[in-house]
């Protein structure tokens, strides 16, 4: 007695060894950089509207963010401004500086003054007498220069007389060789020494003496040839 066959069934090929899938490697954000393998970046890029963030060692030359000063280095950047407090202290002592240097041009200018004016006063009025006498203005070189007391002493005739003898001319011009001033319990006083010089080899001596309080007169007078 046969067995019934069973019903063919279809024979299946073994499955091929199933290859695992490689994971997709990662892209980086656009606007970025990959570091490679074992190195770390310097700087990346950082994306649009994003500050850069440093790498490792900082970003060289970044002197920060825009519309902001750059930070100070050990010495201060070239050519920074000075401090406003420092300009201020500059600008104080050149003032002080400037207002002693004036206050001693002042004190000397009035020593000047004071020392001088007195000099230079009983000068011009030597002069201006000497050259009366050499024009032959004698009597108002008397009646303008001399001191009653003096006129006292020398009448206008002898006076007049006496300069006539010393026979000068236009040629005679002086020379004052020493003028002194000084003040004394209100009085002042001024010696003048010098010598008039004329062609011929003519020279006469002077030595005048003012005094007075407000208006220097003369009090004493000497004028005769050099011995």
């Amino acid at each position: 007695m046969s067995n019934p066959q069973e019903p063919h069934q279809p024979v299946q090929p073994a499955p091929w060894p199933q290859q695992p899938q490689q994971q997709p490697q990662a892209q980086p954000p656009a606007g970025q950089f990959a570091a490679a393998p074992g190195y770390g970046a310097s700087a990346q890029h950082a994306a649009p509207g994003q500050p850069a963030t440093p790498g490792k060692y900082g970003v060289p030359g970044q002197y920060g963010a825009p519309g902001q000063p750059p930070a100070d280095g050990p010495f201060g950047l070239p050519g920074e401004q000075p401090p406003a407090r420092g300009r201020r202290r500059l600008w104080t002592i050149l003032g002080v500086a400037g207002g002693v240097l004036l206050l001693v041009i002042l004190g000397v200018v009035i020593l000047v003054n004071v020392v001088a004016g007195p000099t230079n006063h009983a000068r011009g009025l030597a002069d201006d007498f000497t050259k009366l006498v050499i024009n032959g203005e004698t009597s108002t070189a008397y009646d303008e220069y001399l001191d009653p007391a003096l006129q006292e002493q020398v009448s206008k005739e002898t006076f007049i007389a006496g300069i006539k003898t010393l026979e000068m001319d236009n040629t005679c011009k002086p020379t004052y060789n020493e003028v002194t001033a000084n003040t004394e319990n209100g009085t002042k006083a001024a010696d003048v020494v010098g010598l008039i010089t004329c062609s011929g080899n003519k020279n006469i001596d002077l030595v005048y003496r003012f005094e007075g309080t407000d208006e220097l007169k003369m009090m004493n007078i000497k004028i005769k040839p050099k011995a």
